[in-house]
């Protein structure tokens, strides 16, 4: 199906969105990913991260895959998330039986928000926003806020702090565009001044952070999802 996803984000390194989707539904096969766990060699993994071609909360099988992956791996778990489904009580569920989210925010406004994620018709970035803080409170994991500036939304990085100090959450990750895409990457200037906004919440900067050592499960696969096949 390619990419599947409640965004078509400008930004993004996969590219466009094919199927733009609010409808969850089952990409992958529980056995199918255990299969391709089982034949892992022997390696030291930080988190086995959900991610996808496109937005993993899509997945109704997501909470079951979690549940299987912890019965024979010892790692933790982490899921990269756009929040646009983070309302529901499913979703929230499944994302409970991890043990970190990464949440996207890129937006202070209705505009904005349309603007940089093209998000599908009627999502509401104050729901967004308020599913994203109602998660915090009961959510025992680490939750990190991942916000991406470029030209359009970098003016308003203030009022993108504000709410990021309103939600609280354990990190925030501060990044720009820096693999190949049809948007250009802010300076690391711009993205320095643009950290000062986020002072008093622990902040990893795109710019400063420790590039760590990645081993994919499928190169293939991983080149897909990086848009380079």
């Amino acid at each position: 199906e390619g990419k599947v996803c409640t965004f078509d984000c400008v930004y993004c390194q996969i590219g466009k969105t094919n199927l733009l989707t609010k409808e969850r539904k089952s990409f992958v096969r529980i056995p199918d990913l255990i299969d391709e766990l089982s034949v892992l060699p022997p390696l030291k993994i930080d988190y086995i991260t959900f991610s996808g071609t496109g937005e993993p909360t899509l997945a109704n099988n997501l909470g079951q895959m979690i549940k299987a992956i912890k019965k024979i791996r010892k790692e933790k778990i982490a899921v990269l998330t756009n929040s646009s489904l983070m309302y529901r009580e499913d979703v929230q569920r499944d994302l409970f039986l991890s043990d970190f989210v990464i949440a996207k925010l890129d937006a202070h406004s209705q505009k904005i928000f349309e603007l940089v994620n093209q998000p599908i018709k009627n999502i509401k970035l104050d729901t967004v926003i308020q599913a994203i803080k109602e998660f915090k409170s009961n959510y025992s994991g680490k939750l990190a806020l991942q916000i991406m500036f470029i030209e359009e939304n970098k003016e308003y990085a203030l009022e993108i702090a504000q709410i990021a100090k309103e939600i609280n959450p354990d990190e925030v990750q501060l990044n720009t565009p820096l693999r190949p895409c049809k948007v250009e990457p802010l300076p690391k200037e711009d993205l320095n001044e643009i950290k000062r906004y986020f002072e008093g919440l622990k902040i990893i900067s795109v710019y400063e952070a420790k590039i760590k050592e990645v081993t994919p499960i499928s190169t293939e696969g991983t080149l897909k999802r990086r848009g380079k096949v």
